[in-house]
C-alpha cells in the first residue's frame, strides 16, 4: 500500500510540480511491478542517469532498459511494492519491497539457483518536464547475493570458515607490512612488501591545508614519501590514520615499487616535472634493460613488477630542488630515474633519498654497502653516481634509502665509495 506524503514545496525558478513528481514516480513504479520494461523506460528523458548503488550507473534510454531487464529477467515471479513515499517538489523517494525466486535468466553472471529472495530498497527519483532525469536507487546488495547463494548465511558454519580465512589473512598481511618505526623527530618508516620487507614508506609530520580538516586525532597529519607497492596499500593508510591522517604523498620517483600504493590512498600525488610522464604511464619501464639482470632477475622481475604496481598515478602538481616540504629541502638526485628526488632537512643533517643509492642486491635480496642503483633499472647510470657524489657533498648525518637499512657513522667517505665503485 502507498502512502504518498508531499513535503511543503520551496521556492524555485518556475515552480515545480510536486503533484507532477509524485504522479510520474507512481507510473514509473507501477510499471516495474507489471513487469513492463518497455512503459518505465518511456518515462526517462535520454541520457538520464540511473545510479544504482554497488550495482550499475548507466544512462537512459538502453542503460536503464539493459538494467531493469537485468533484474526482472532473473526472477519470473517478481513481486514488487511500494510501501510508501515521499515527495518534495522534483524528488520522490520511493521504499520498496521484493520479492521472486532465481528461476529465470542468469543475474550479473550467476546461473539462477531457484532461491527465495526478499528484500527492501529505497530510490530517489528526481522528475524534471515530466520526466525521470536520475534515479539513485539503494537496495539490501548483500542480503541478496546471500538468499540467492552467492555468499553463505549469516552466521553460518561456511561463513565462520570464510571470515576465519580473511581475519588469517589480514593478520599475515599486518606481520608482513612490520610496524611504523621512528626515524628522527616528526619522521617515521613502515617497512613491508615482498621480498623480505625491503620497501620502505616514510611519514613526515606536516600541516593540513586551510580549510582541511582531514582525518585522526590531531590538527595536523602526516606527508607520505613514496607509496611502496600495491599490496602496502592498506598498511600505509593505516598508519596515516594513526598518525594523524594522510596529507598527501610525495613520490620520489614513479617505479613501480615506489608509485604502487599511491592510487589507492585517496590522497594528491606530488612528483618532480621530470618524472610525471612516467607516473602517470609506464613506471619507467621504457629505459630498463632488463637483459642486463642475471638469468633468475630477467625471469622474476616482469612479473614482480607487474605484481608491485598499482597502476599509473594522477599526479595533482610538482616539486622541484629547493622547494619547501614539511620542514624538508627537494633535492633533485637523478640519473636512477630523471626526476628521482630526495628530502634533506638541514637542522638535523637528515636525508631521505629513496634510490639514489641502494643498500640491497635487487637479484638476491642481501644486504650490503650501499652502491650505484642497478643498471637494469637506471635511466642513465653515471648521472647517477654524480647524484651520489652531490648527496656525500651535504654531509648528511644520515641517509636513508628507499629499500632497506640507512647510512649513519661517516655518511660522506661510504658514499663517494659507493660512487666510485664501478
Amino acid at each position: 500500500m502507498t502512502d504518498v506524503q508531499q513535503a511543503p514545496q520551496t521556492a524555485h525558478e518556475g515552480e515545480i510540480d510536486a503533484e507532477e513528481t509524485a504522479r510520474v514516480a507512481a507510473a514509473y513504479f507501477d510499471a516495474i511491478a507489471r513487469h513492463d520494461v518497455e512503459a518505465a523506460v518511456a518515462m526517462w528523458k535520454p541520457g538520464g542517469r540511473e545510479n544504482a548503488r554497488s550495482q550499475v550507473d548507466t544512462t537512459a534510454p538502453d542503460g536503464v532498459r539493459q538494467f531493469l531487464s537485468g533484474i526482472i529477467s532473473p526472477f519470473p515471479d517478481l513481486d514488487f511494492r511500494v510501501v510508501e513515499t515521499t515527495v518534495q517538489d522534483d524528488r520522490a523517494a520511493v521504499r520498496y519491497e521484493v520479492r521472486g525466486t532465481f528461476t529465470g535468466a542468469p543475474f550479473q553472471g550467476v546461473e539462477p539457483t531457484g532461491a527465495p529472495i526478499q528484500l527492501e530498497g529505497v530510490d530517489v527519483v528526481i522528475v524534471r518536464d515530466g520526466l525521470i532525469v536520475e534515479n539513485n536507487a539503494f537496495a539490501d546488495a548483500m542480503s541478496l547475493v546471500r538468499q540467492i547463494g552467492l555468499m553463505p548465511p549469516d552466521g553460518s558454519k561456511a561463513e565462520l570458515r570464510m571470515k576465519g580465512a580473511f581475519n588469517a589473512k589480514t593478520k599475515a598481511t599486518r606481520r608482513f607490512a612490520g610496524g611504523v618505526e621512528t626515524v628522527a623527530d616528526g619522521v617515521w618508516l613502515l617497512r613491508g612488501g615482498f621480498p623480505m620487507k625491503t620497501m620502505n614508506v616514510y611519514f613526515v609530520q606536516d600541516t593540513r591545508p586551510a580549510g582541511d580538516s582531514g582525518s585522526g586525532t590531531g590538527g595536523d597529519g602526516v606527508l607520505v614519501f613514496d607509496a611502496g607497492i600495491k599490496a602496502m596499500t592498506n598498511a600505509i593508510a593505516a598508519a596515516g590514520a594513526e598518525l594523524g591522517g594522510i596529507t598527501r604523498v610525495v613520490l620520489s620517483h614513479g617505479h613501480a615499487d615506489h608509485r604502487g600504493a599511491a592510487p589507492g590512498l585517496g590522497a594528491p600525488v606530488f612528483c618532480h616535472p621530470d618524472e610525471k610522464a612516467d607516473a602517470e604511464g609506464d613506471a619507467g619501464e621504457h629505459y630498463f634493460h632488463l637483459d642486463r639482470l642475471n638469468p633468475i632477475g630477467k625471469l622474476l622481475m616482469p612479473r614482480l613488477l607487474r605484481h608491485w604496481d598499482g597502476g599509473p598515478v594522477q599526479i595533482a602538481g610538482t616539486v622541484e630542488e629547493g622547494d619547501d616540504i614539511a620542514g624538508f629541502k627537494v633535492i633533485h638526485l637523478p640519473g636512477h630515474a630523471p626526476g628521482l628526488i630526495g628530502l634533506w632537512r638541514e637542522s638535523d643533517r637528515l636525508g631521505l633519498v629513496s634510490d639514489c643509492f641502494y643498500t640491497l642486491d635487487p637479484q638476491t635480496g642481501r644486504k650490503g654497502a650501499p652502491r650505484v642503483p642497478h643498471a637494469a633499472f637506471n635511466q642513465d647510470t653515471e648521472q647517477a653516481r654524480a647524484s651520489i657524489r652531490k648527496l656525500a657533498e651535504m654531509e648528511p648525518a644520515s641517509a636513508w634509502p628507499g629499500h632497506t637499512d640507512p647510512l649513519r657513522g661517516d655518511v660522506k667517505r661510504r658514499l663517494l665509495n659507493a660512487a666510485a665503485t664501478t
